[in-house]
């Protein structure tokens, strides 16, 4: 699945807004924030910093957060609107059973902290002497298993998808897991970022063993033997470039290739605790890995084992127990990983966890207030003009086949958009929600969804599915089911404005619409065909002269260095950058088509192509701290926002509307500027 966080740093990436002058920016009445512009720079040189560096100067992180900018800033905004969903629910004395009172009591739980602080360990002691109770390896494979019914720890993780290969069914599909750095770098390479973070790692663990008793020396034991078996698990996973490629990633396995080609865990046990018993059909996405994991596993002593297990379920349940143990993770977690200096407030970690738990109960009430007809309507549109600026763009293409050109044509006419949220909502009546139990709830939630999920194998696709609630702020393509879907939390500004100059929606929503619309043709999403099946379905001379241009992506966006000797993985982040670069085209097609041949008018001084490239620069104002710069730059296949104003050097139309000459900084041949798609 081609999911795109567009803060470019995953569900991390949280943030309260600063009060500063930058947080208040002076709007034109056209919907553009002239006074955050710094005009003494060059727009050939630094263009973010052209259309942003006034704003971007006065901008400070603020003290809980790891990065800051204006998708990070509207969902501060959603955050709040969510918190007075949940509150208004939490008084309103609804009757019991109802999604009121679930998402009420949910919430008010999570904000009693006395009673978590009263309770201590007491709520996970029952999952903590089932693990101090395994007594063999097939005990352990049992609680492996049994650990993911509410999401927990396994180095076996999985979930259940379409089957790429029969996008008509669904199947378990596994992942590597078992780590808790962010990647198997962190582990492996030396330099003194990741090195520093191991040695505060193995800390981390010692101090969350003794929080729950473990004497000093005794946790300092444990901690040394569960890093070295997570180094282990490190050395036999794939890397985050080879885990990106679908075709890799495919590999259709039968319930016996796991004993016969992953020996060393009891499989069977495995699956039968998993509620997977039954099922015959996974698919593995990274087959050495668990080839590895599990002669891993087989080597480990139970005692290993036992304490890994054991700390993993503290970890997970750290945010619902008392305060020592919720300050050690964030100060891992947050400080250590991110560099944030201070935890949020307990509201936000509580929407968050709410939003989590009971996402669409919440999303059915955001959208009934804070997503009108008039907004959805103009999204529509907009969705069907990008869609027709692609049609065109493929129809035109000098490298593609006449042949695949067809295909390709007739997969954009076979998408579904989704604008907003969904048409029909999930059914919490079968989740129970009891008043103070803080740690039951998240546990029961989690069981929930599990349970919601396993019940999908053997069933028809359901295609009005969501993957991300309506108070999301984020967006996302899906190959196999042919869509793109656009929460209604992402469609306001300074992305979307009904009230906006075209050019500036077209800039900021209409890239960000683009963008999503070419995922499905970058270097993993053009090979599903239009019924959503990856499929070899492109002619050998089109993958050749297709590999042509994504070989440029690489090397132009590998030449980006945002931290000094820490370049943009440009192999990593291939399919972003192609959908950065393509989908601004697009939404550059479509906006020039919307003035149905009449020039643009001039506004304040700005051109309509000016306004619509400083639109799409203006989203990407952002700040990062430089340990989360640093994890994005291993894991995330996101270029940092605050480089991804680059992909306009790409666009002819951008350098006569700002002058941009030969010697400038983000100056391009016209034979080396990208034209993909």
């Amino acid at each position: 699945m081609k999911t795109i966080f567009l803060c470019a740093v995953a569900t991390t990436a949280l943030f309260a807004a600063p009060a500063l002058a930058a947080d208040k920016p002076e709007i034109a009445p056209w919907g553009f924030d002239a006074a955050g512009m710094d005009r003494s720079i060059a727009p050939g040189d630094d263009f973010l910093g052209y259309g942003g560096g006034a704003y971007l100067r006065q901008l400070e992180i603020p003290a809980d957060r790891s990065n800051y900018g204006m998708f990070t800033r509207l969902r501060d905004l959603s955050q709040e609107r969510t918190r007075e969903i949940i509150q208004a629910a939490a008084s309103g004395h609804a009757g019991k059973g109802s999604a009121g009172q679930k998402v009420g009591d949910y919430y008010a739980s999570y904000l009693d902290e006395a009673a978590i602080e009263a309770k201590g360990l007491n709520p996970i002691k029952g999952d903590l002497d089932a693990v101090a109770a395994l007594g063999s390896k097939s005990a352990f494979a049992a609680a492996l298993g049994d650990a993911l019914r509410s999401y927990g720890p396994s180095p076996f993780l999985y979930y259940i998808n379409q089957d790429e290969k029969a996008p008509d069914h669904y199947i378990p599909v596994f992942y590597q897991g078992g780590t808790g750095l962010p990647d198997r770098d962190y582990y492996l390479v030396d330099n003194p970022t990741y090195v520093d973070a191991r040695e505060k790692y193995k800390t981390h663990i010692a101090r969350m063993f003794s929080l729950a008793g473990v004497p000093a020396a005794e946790a300092s034991k444990k901690a040394a033997a569960i890093y070295e078996l997570e180094h282990k698990f490190a050395e036999v996973h794939w890397t985050v470039v080879d885990s990106r490629d679908s075709d890799k990633a495919y590999n259709k396995w039968t319930k016996s290739d796991f004993a016969a080609k992953a020996p060393g865990l009891d499989w069977s046990t495995f699956f039968a605790a998993a509620g997977l018993g039954n099922q015959n059909e996974f698919i593995v996405s990274q087959p050495s890995s668990f080839t590895g994991m599990a002669k891993v596993i087989a080597g480990a002593d139970i005692a290993t084992l036992r304490d890994w297990l054991t700390f993993k379920t503290l970890k997970d349940a750290a945010p619902l127990l008392p305060k020592a143990f919720v300050d050690e993770n964030f100060a891992f977690e947050g400080t250590t990983l991110s560099g944030t200096p201070q935890i949020q407030p307990r509201w936000k970690r509580g929407v968050d966890s709410v939003n989590s738990a009971l996402g669409e109960a919440v999303g059915e009430l955001y959208v009934a207030k804070h997503f009108t007809p008039e907004a959805k309507a103009q999204a529509d549109e907009l969705v069907r003009n990008l869609i027709a600026a692609m049609d065109v763009r493929i129809a035109n293409l000098a490298w593609m086949t006449p042949e695949t050109k067809t295909k390709a044509r007739a997969k954009l006419a076979s998408f579904k958009p989704k604008i907003g949220y969904p048409v029909k909502w999930i059914d919490y009546s079968a989740l129970e929600i009891v008043p103070g139990d803080a740690f039951g709830n998240a546990k029961r939630a989690a069981a929930f969804e599990y349970d919601r999920n396993l019940a999908k194998l053997g069933k028809p696709i359901d295609r009005d599915e969501w993957l991300m609630t309506p108070q999301t702020v984020n967006a996302y393509a899906n190959p196999t089911m042919n869509e793109v879907v656009f929460p209604a939390a992402i469609l306001q500004p300074p992305f979307f404005d009904p009230n906006a100059d075209p050019a500036i929606n077209y800039g900021g929503i209409g890239a960000v619409i683009g963008h999503e619309i070419t995922h499905h043709f970058d270097d993993q999403g053009r090979k599903y065909d239009p019924t959503g099946k990856l499929a070899d379905w492109w002619t050998p001379e089109d993958v050749k002269r297709f590999k042509v241009y994504t070989d440029q992506v690489v090397a132009q966006y590998g030449a980006y260095e945002p931290l000094p000797g820490a370049r943009v993985n440009g192999e990593l982040t291939l399919g972003e950058n192609i959908a950065d670069i393509a989908g601004l085209t697009v939404a550059y097609d479509a906006y020039r088509k919307s003035l149905g041949g009449k020039p643009a008018p001039v506004l304040d001084g700005f051109t309509g192509d000016q306004r619509f490239f400083l639109g799409y620069s203006q989203i990407w104002r952002q700040k990062y701290r430089d340990a989360q710069l640093q994890q994005q730059l291993a894991t995330d296949p996101h270029t940092p926002g605050n480089w991804r104003p680059t992909a306009v050097r790409n666009l002819d139309a951008w350098y006569p509307a700002f002058d941009v000459k030969p010697g400038q900084k983000l100056y391009l041949p016209e034979d080396q500027r990208i034209h993909i798609w």
